[in-house]
């Protein structure tokens, strides 16, 4: 039995007339009627009661035409969904992003993201930049937001979005009132930062800004996260530099400040990237890729 024999049946059932059905499907009459009895001789029952005059369903054939209806509805549910997944716009993708990107970026990007592809489901891993380099070696992550630079061969990234950094101080510091913090004051202060394995794209900005002043910072506590960070700076534990985003936690006992501008302040920027696979063609990852580097890229412009 062929996927034909079963249109031919339903072309029949609905039309009840085998010169009107024939024309429909463009063929003959007569190679019709022989496909139509090989297909009840397989069956092994009759599908169509007739006469000279008139053709019905058999008890038997109205049965077998609501399956058969339902078989083609199933092809075509199957056919839409082959086509949408082929263009990306049905199935899974897997994102890993930095904890920072929750503050600005993230949001943004994966409404603008569902907006176009609402049947496109979304995995989402919380990870440090070095732990999404290895999941996206591994294939357990399709697309990472980490902070540059990367060495990796395999692995392709682009810039997204760029911003200022900022002086975290606790409310109660002496700095806390001033407008920008000349970065020489913090010179004798502890430092609250991330290992530069975790980050080296973001430490290493830190780090030139305070030798630029004449200072390399003085680091009492290491953190993985920034809210932890954030949370240790308003203990009065210590000071930390941080990108400007931060901001939009909202941490009770902390004040964000500009850095004062000078030339060091103006070269080190805190950089966000999207990175992934560079064989990796998957159509999902490719509409997401399209969507962030057109949609959310003129958003923040």
């Amino acid at each position: 039995m062929e996927l034909r024999h079963l249109r031919y049946f339903s072309t029949v059932a609905t039309e009840l007339h085998f010169g009107r059905a024939a024309e429909k499907l463009h063929i003959a009459q007569p190679p019709l009627s022989k496909q139509i009895q090989d297909l009840e001789s397989e069956l092994g029952f009759e599908l169509f009661n007739r006469t000279k005059r008139s053709v019905s369903l058999t008890p038997a054939g109205k049965g077998f035409l609501i399956e058969v209806e339902r078989i083609f509805q199933q092809l075509d549910r199957a056919i839409d969904i082959g086509r949408k997944t082929s263009r990306g716009e049905l199935g899974q993708i897997s994102i890993g992003f930095v904890g920072s990107a929750t503050y600005n970026i993230l949001p943004v990007m994966l409404q603008q993201f569902r907006d176009r592809y609402p049947n496109v489901r979304i995995e989402l891993h919380e990870l440090t930049t070095d732990r999404q380099l290895v999941w996206l070696r591994e294939g357990r992550i399709d697309l990472g937001l980490i902070r540059p630079p990367i060495v990796e061969k395999n692995l392709v990234s682009q810039v997204i979005f760029q911003e200022s950094l900022v002086v975290a101080l606790p409310i109660s510091h002496r700095l806390a009132s001033v407008d920008a913090i000349d970065i020489d004051l913090l010179a004798a202060e502890p430092f609250i930062l991330f290992s530069r394995q975790l980050a080296p794209g973001l430490y290493d900005p830190i780090i030139a800004i305070c030798q630029a002043a004449g200072f390399s910072p003085q680091v009492v506590q290491g953190c993985i996260q920034m809210q932890t960070i954030v949370s240790l700076v308003s203990a009065n534990m210590g000071v930390s530099i941080l990108p400007a985003s931060i901001r939009e936690a909202q941490r009770q006992g902390v004040v964000y400040k500009p850095i004062r501008s000078n030339e060091a302040s103006k070269e080190h920027l805190a950089t966000m990237a999207i990175v992934w696979r560079i064989n990796d063609n998957s159509p999902t990852m490719n509409r997401f890729l399209e969507s962030v580097l057109v949609d959310f890229r003129s958003t923040i412009k």
